[in-house]
């Protein structure tokens, strides 16, 4: 009986190791850090009015959707997001980490941060120049946190989880099943009336490259 219970008792201390094997405080300090660039990003992308890249789309079009102001952004970040991880929960549970928990946790928090900040240093009616300003400084902020949270290698956010399971489901390479998720959240998201524009265009022709240079920067650190 002993002997029994010290074997179930170990099963569960090398289960709860293994979720958090490989993790480290540095780790989860850069991925959360990430996840702040990446919803102040969000925010000042959709405040330029010039467009969001996919996910973005799909968070606006939530937004407006569920009658939610420009400043609730975040409220209807975290309800996409947690629709997805639930989804993903019961399809593809494999998927599921320590990392999923942690990108959700703070996202809402820095979208609405990234909201303040813009209303902060930039008027309510902005001209074209501050537009496109404050569309460099959102695709910076998207590319920079992106990067981080891919350099920190903690778990999948809830959108990457998603496409995998896709990816099982329908037996397609992983690029190839992106691209038409990318599509699917534009499309899906400009219908509920999210921003399409400049920014989606720039994202679909830039954004690899520059997340590759940054994740291979932030790599150095962990």
């Amino acid at each position: 009986m002993g002997l029994s219970q010290t074997n179930k008792e170990g099963g569960k201390t090398s289960a709860f190791a293994k979720v958090f094997e490989g993790i480290t405080l540095k780790k989860i300090i850069l991925a959360v850090i990430g996840i702040i660039f990446v919803g102040v990003g969000i925010a000042f992308n959709a405040d330029s009015k010039l467009g969001n890249d996919p996910i973005g789309i799909l968070y606006d079009g939530a937004r407006v959707a569920a009658h939610l102001s420009g400043s609730q952004l975040g409220m209807a970040s975290n309800i996409v997001n947690i629709a997805l991880l639930v989804i993903v929960f019961f399809i593809g549970r494999h998927y599921v980490n320590i990392g999923s928990f942690i990108y959700i946790l703070p996202y809402g928090l820095a979208v609405n941060l990234g909201n303040y900040l813009h209303g902060m240093f930039f008027p309510n009616h902005l001209t074209l120049p501050l537009q496109i300003l404050t569309a460099v400084i959102g695709c910076t902020c998207l590319y920079i946190g992106v990067g981080m949270y891919i350099a920190a290698d903690i778990g999948m956010d809830p959108f990457t989880g998603f496409v995998m399971v896709l990816t099982d489901k329908f037996h397609k390479e992983y690029r190839v099943v992106k691209i038409g998720f990318d599509v699917c959240c534009t499309v899906l998201g400009f219908v509920l009336g999210g921003k399409l524009g400049v920014i989606t265009v720039v994202c679909a022709l830039i954004a690899g490259p520059f997340i590759q240079m940054f994740s291979k920067i932030f790599k150095k650190l962990v």
